[in-house]
């Protein structure tokens, strides 16, 4: 866990990003602000990185991205030669190349090679020997996708950011870890976010083997997400924190 937070700028948890190693794979998902010396803070080799998948197009989960493409030129010895993939919704490409006009051709020809890949709902790809990404549509904004990390038998969600979803539990079914957002606490319900309990909900509607909550707003307080979870879900019940690691047994 890099960063168990949200826009919301807080002094122990930055914006969304999550650290996911599998075979050769090092994989981030979403890479909001703060995701780089957050990983250099918690030991992580945020240089090793072979893919990004970014959930959706606010700028809390994506607003690193450019200043990761940059650190991977400017910011290694020696310099970067290894591939990049970055995946994203539909229109990923067309972002990109906005913001390349912004902050410079480099972007997209950073001096190591870099492939972008634009994924829709229902899809799944390769990233590297026995370890593959599923994607499925989210209740947030029209291009939001959860993901799902599928290696040696093991299966970790990624929510993103979501409403409540029957079709994204059933997606989600029999996964080891639910990794689920979990913004604002019941009172403050809204149809694109969810909150404990409906954490709950869908972790149970999937069976999932373990309940791990983060994009966590300020607004809970003193509140414990995960003991208002577990009120709702049988299983283990984690809040995440940054820097927190949880291991998929294979």
């Amino acid at each position: 866990m890099i960063g168990s937070g949200t826009v919301a700028p807080a002094a122990t948890r930055t914006a969304p990003a999550h650290w996911v190693s599998a075979g050769d794979v090092r994989l981030l998902l979403d890479c909001g602000a703060g995701m780089l010396h957050r990983a250099a803070g918690l030991g992580l080799p945020w240089a090793d990185v072979t893919h990004v998948a970014i959930s959706h197009f606010h700028p809390d989960h994506w607003g690193e991205l450019p200043m990761l493409l940059f650190a991977l030129r400017w910011g290694t010895l020696p310099q970067r030669s290894a591939p990049l993939t970055v995946l994203g919704p539909a229109g990923f490409g067309t972002r990109l190349a906005l913001l390349a006009g912004a902050y410079g051709d480099w972007l997209l020809a950073p001096d190591y090679p870099l492939s972008v890949v634009e994924l829709g709902p229902a899809e799944e790809h390769r990233l590297g020997r026995g370890v593959q990404l599923e994607t499925c549509k989210t209740r947030h904004t029209p291009e939001s996708l959860a993901y799902a990390v599928r290696a040696d038998g093991a299966r970790l969600v990624y929510t993103g950011d979501t409403g409540p979803d029957d079709a994204l539990g059933r997606w989600a079914a029999g996964c080891d870890l639910l990794l689920a957002e979990c913004s604002l606490p019941e009172d403050r319900a809204i149809d694109v976010h969810l909150t404990p309990g409906r954490a709950a909900q869908l972790a149970r509607a999937a069976g999932a083997g373990r309940l791990v909550l983060t994009h966590v707003y300020p607004v809970f307080g003193d509140a414990d997400p995960a003991a208002l979870a577990a009120a709702a879900f049988e299983g283990p019940v984690v809040l995440a924190n940054d820097g927190d690691r949880f291991t998929l047994e294979t």
